[in-house]
């Protein structure tokens, strides 16, 4: 009992733990103003022409991080601090979205291997439950096994992400740098936004891993049971 309650603790931690670092790091990095004097919007514009993607639009959305690409409409969405603003933390995070268009532009192997786990990884995180809660109450080792499946799945896109996301950010850094978009002395500050950003997806990647590897555990426990 008390190596479960451990267990549950530490992957109650490790996402509050994440999404800290990425806020405090944000944050920080959000009062300091680029030498540019460009906004996030411009900074976009900028790399986005650069590379022909003339056809992608960039928007402005309500929220806080909530910056991402739309591979569907071609659209890059950007929070309104982010869009207007000149901060050191707004030139990397749009930038990094930008890497995304750029993946999408050149056929990113992981990033086309994660658009095609969407459905599967969807489906999956929700019907699992329903198969392992099932598995577990009727002592079902056939349900239990059909809930790990679907569970894989979506582990497997949260793995996948980990790439794309890595890579989206060594884009941006190398295209801000490039471009003159930012100075050799303003590298390492952007690298610790996208950095901390970075820990959200591993925490997450690394959460999903912990519980299927508990599943499976559970499995074959029973398993070995009867």
């Amino acid at each position: 009992m008390g190596v479960y309650l451990i267990y549950f603790i530490i992957i109650m931690i490790i996402p509050i733990w994440a999404q800290s670092k990425v806020r405090n790091t944000f944050n920080k990095y959000a009062r300091v103003p680029n030498e540019t004097g460009l906004t996030g919007a411009q900074v976009a514009r900028r790399i986005l022409d650069e590379h022909g993607l003339y056809n992608v639009d960039i928007e402005e959305v309500g929220g806080q991080l909530t910056d991402h690409y739309d591979p569907k409409h071609k659209v890059l969405r950007l929070s309104s601090t982010i869009y207007h603003g000149h901060s050191i933390a707004g030139t990397g995070v749009a930038a990094h979205e930008v890497g995304h268009a750029i993946q999408d532009k050149e056929s990113y192997v992981p990033l086309r291997f994660r658009h095609a786990l969407v459905p599967v990884a969807n489906f999956g995180s929700g019907a699992s439950w329903l198969f392992i809660l099932a598995g577990m109450f009727l002592q079902s080792l056939n349900l239990l096994l059909i809930g790990i499946v679907f569970f894989a799945a979506a582990v497997l896109f949260q793995l996948v992400t980990l790439p794309v996301e890595f890579n989206a950010s060594r884009r941006a850094i190398v295209q801000l740098g490039t471009l003159g978009l930012i100075h050799n002395d303003e590298k390492p500050k952007v690298r610790r936004v996208l950095g901390a950003a970075a820990l959200t997806y591993v925490a997450a990647a690394l959460v999903a891993a912990l519980e299927l590897l508990r599943f499976i555990l559970m499995f074959t426990g029973m398993n070995n049971r009867n």
